[in-house]
């Protein structure tokens, strides 16, 4: 006996099925497929340098967490620009990162007509990983043995402070001090923070602005002195070193910064993904251990997530404007 019961035709199947959401139809794997090969992390400066030493130990945990190798890229140029640049118009699907840093990120948009990228739209934070404070170090020679002496010194007499060059995080940050505080550091610009240290030994200048990690073996010999430091509390490092802000300077915490960005545009759960390897590298013991080492304080839990870290790169971007109206800097 023959069933009345028609079998639906192919049009009417396909009609049906395209009223089923998609994603309903996908197989669970298709969520979790990423990330399927390679990442890669693009550090915007030279090999050696704190960007790229936190990119490599940031790399190393988030391939372990992700299953997958994540391969750092060095492509230097115009203060970071050039590789800022190559992330901001990659394909956003999560396999090209960035390792951000104050330069392409908060400093290049005041210094550069024409940076090929906007900072605060063309990336999708992950999440910071730390920052290494800002400090005022000083030749043994220089008559003041607290900041606020070496600010009052400032006003009778020239006291040279160097810094990384025009432009630079360090050279802002002298900026927003000598406003905040009244003080007359004349700036002295390098080409890098390496450079200015013969000559700051060499008493050829009597003090610098510079990151404590990068003059904190001349502090520890005796052969250069920090006055204070620029953080939100003093480091173990040089735990006799006060703050700027326990030397009266309110509130003031200034420091060279890495965190890790994608194009906007990657797709939210791809994001999740990356933010969560992300803290878990930060907060494994050997990474604690190393960033230590380096002299970084690491970001706090709210810095760690992309709103967090979205809102301190907007609070650096107008530190950074107005600290490059008070240099006078003009976009070149």
């Amino acid at each position: 006996m023959k069933s009345n019961i028609k079998s639906p035709s192919r049009r009417a199947m396909l009609k049906a099925l395209g009223s089923v959401p998609l994603l309903g139809l996908l197989p669970n794997a298709a969520y979790a497929a990423y990330p399927e090969r390679p990442i890669r992390l693009v550090v915007p400066f030279a090999p050696g340098g704190n960007a790229d030493i936190v990119g490599r130990l940031v790399a190393a945990g988030m391939a372990q967490a992700l299953g997958q190798p994540v391969l750092v890229d060095n492509r230097a140029g115009a203060g970071g620009g050039v590789g800022a640049a190559q992330v901001a118009h990659a394909t956003p699907d999560g396999y090209t990162l960035l390792s951000g840093s104050n330069g392409p990120l908060t400093v290049n948009p005041f210094v550069q007509l024409n940076p090929g990228y906007d900072p605060l739209k063309d990336f999708a934070p992950i999440g910071l990983t730390s920052s290494v404070p800002h400090a005022i170090i000083i030749n043994p020679s220089v008559p003041a043995r607290t900041l606020s002496e070496l600010i009052e010194l400032s006003k009778r007499q020239q006291v040279g402070v160097a810094s990384s060059g025009v432009g630079s995080a360090t050279h802002l940050t002298l900026e927003r001090f000598n406003a905040q505080t009244g003080a007359k550091l004349l700036h002295v610009p390098y080409k890098s923070g390496g450079a200015l240290l013969p000559d700051l030994m060499g008493g050829i200048i009597e003090g610098a602005m510079t990151e404590i990690s990068a003059a904190l073996s001349y502090h520890r010999s005796g052969k250069l002195r920090f006055v204070a430091i620029a953080s939100a509390k003093r480091t173990d490092l040089a735990a006799d070193v006060p703050t700027m802000i326990e030397s009266g300077v309110k509130d003031f915490v200034a420091g060279s910064y890495i965190g890790i960005l994608a194009p906007t545009g990657t797709p939210a759960d791809v994001m999740g993904r990356l933010q969560s390897a992300l803290v878990t590298t930060l907060r494994a013991p050997a990474t604690l251990e190393k960033f230590r080492e380096l002299g970084a304080d690491m970001a706090t839990p709210e810095q760690m997530t992309p709103a967090g870290f979205a809102a301190f790169i907007r609070q650096d971007y107008e530190n950074s404007r107005e600290a490059a109206r008070l240099a006078g800097l003009k976009k070149e």
